[in-house]
């Protein structure tokens, strides 16, 4: 349990130094809340959008690619939580997006972006 809480925080931070690469402003990580919890929360400068981003980072295929592991249940977490974000923090007149970054680490690490997933 240990090791993959770990290989899931070194993922979340090679994918914070990949958004802050590509014009995004960290907003939060690991927004947590009764309703669930949110990765990153980061700001496109590109777009204007505010975006709401799970990290899932695997080392291998044994359980399918990682976006796979965002089923409806992750997914209506995820939106109830993002929900209560935008509750709590007053958010208004600006557009949001749902973002999954899939990062695979083999001998060497690849960042999947998925754009608007859910």
């Amino acid at each position: 349990m240990y090791f993959r809480k770990e290989i899931g925080k070194w993922g979340e931070n090679i994918a914070c130094q990949y958004l802050k690469e590509n014009q995004y402003n960290i907003l939060e990580r690991n927004f947590l809340c009764r309703q669930g919890e949110i990765d990153i929360i980061a700001k496109d400068l590109v777009k204007n959008e505010l975006v709401f981003i799970e990290v899932k980072t695997r080392s291998n295929f044994k359980y399918g690619n990682p976006a796979d592991s965002v089923d409806k249940n992750k997914q209506r977490h995820m939106k109830s939580a993002i929900k209560y974000y935008i509750y709590k923090n007053g958010v208004k007149n600006i557009a949001i997006r749902i973002d999954v970054i899939e990062i695979y680490i083999y001998e060497t690490c690849k960042i999947n972006h998925i754009k608007q997933s859910m």
